[in-house]
Parts: structure tokens; C-alpha cells; sequence
């Protein structure tokens, strides 16, 4: 089975522009800024879901049924993600990581995305590049 990312692909570009867009207007008084704030902030959440998804649809391979695989919670999918290998043990803890930075509310819509959530979204898009080329790798690659 060949798992589609086209979507996930063009939400993580799209994710990668809205933090340019942003690095260049750093402006407070600028509109623009809250709109680049406002666009990472969408886009974080749905790649993060994008990648849960898709995800669920691998991982569904390594159980006795679909329905064990979609009973899963998001982070117990990247537990098992790197149980069955398909990703290091430290890439699954900070897609975790990600995960409770989503629910802890950091990113808000209107507020400043400071410079540690900066590199923290930096840092999302190279594991979600990665994880989106791990899931078109066919079953029998």
C-alpha cells in the first residue's frame, strides 16, 4: 500500500512559507505579522494531524485489524512508529513533544511566536519532511 502525502507535503510547504513570510515581518505594528503568526499557527496544527493520520494508516500494517490502529492516540501511534522502526525512538518523543506543545496552548492565535517556538517549528518541518518520505515508502521497499 502506497500512503498518499501530496496534502501533507503541501501543508508542510505551506508551513515552510508562513514562517519565511514571518521572519520578514518582524515589525509589531505590522498587519502582516499577524497574519504569517496566524497562518503557522493553522499549519502546524494541521500537519501535526496530516502526520497522525497518515501515520495511523502505516502503523495498521503491524496490527491484527484496522481498528486497533485507528483506537490509538496520537501519541501512543509514534510509540509504535519506532517500536516497529519506522522511526528513531527520539524522533517519536519529540513528535510527543510536539503534540504537548499544540495542547499546552503555546501556539495562539494572535499572539507573538517567540524565538524558541521559532526554531521549535524549524525543527517540526525537517521531522515532518521526514516522516512524509517514510510513509511513501512502499511495503515491500
Amino acid at each position: 500500500m502506497k500512503i498518499d502525502t501530496i496534502f501533507l507535503k503541501r501543508c508542510i510547504n505551506s508551513l515552510e512559507e508562513a514562517l519565511n513570510g514571518l521572519s520578514m515581518h518582524q515589525n509589531k505594528d505590522d498587519l502582516m505579522k499577524g497574519v504569517f503568526c496566524e497562518a503557522c499557527v493553522k499549519k502546524f496544527e494541521l500537519v501535526l494531524e496530516q502526520s497522525g493520520k497518515l501515520l495511523r494508516k502505516r502503523l495498521a500494517l503491524f496490527f491484527a485489524s484496522n481498528q486497533q490502529a485507528d483506537e490509538l492516540a496520537f501519541n501512543d501511534l509514534f510509540r509504535h512508529a519506532a517500536k516497529h522502526r519506522l522511526i528513531e525512538v527520539n524522533v517519536g518523543e519529540r513528535w510527543i513533544a510536539y503534540r504537548g506543545i499544540r495542547n499546552e496552548s503555546k501556539f495562539n492565535y494572535g499572539e507573538e511566536i517567540d524565538s524558541n517556538t521559532f526554531n521549535i517549528m524549524q525543527d517540526f518541518i525537517k521531522d515532518a519532511k521526514s516522516l512524509a518520505s517514510m510513509l511513501e515508502i512502499k511495503d515491500n521497499e
